[in-house]
């Protein structure tokens, strides 16, 4: 569904996430319950910003250091 981050929705809930992640749902609401996860709390739905994903993924990958190498 979503080739590129860029293609990512601007702020993206629990279904969009699952779809990018290719996780199960469970796991991905075990996710936005991380305390060290970017999740917004909107209404009652559990939301995350591409922006804030990405950093995370980058803070929780080795993606940071590959970043700082190039």
């Amino acid at each position: 569904m979503y080739e590129e981050m860029n293609s990512l929705p601007q702020v993206l809930n629990a279904k969009e996430l699952k779809a990018f992640l290719g996780i199960p749902l469970s796991s991905v609401y075990d996710l936005l319950h991380r305390a060290d996860f970017p999740t917004l709390h909107v209404n009652g739905r559990l939301l995350v910003a591409r922006s804030n994903l990405i950093r995370w993924m980058l803070e929780h990958t080795d993606g940071a250091s590959a970043i700082d190498d190039q």
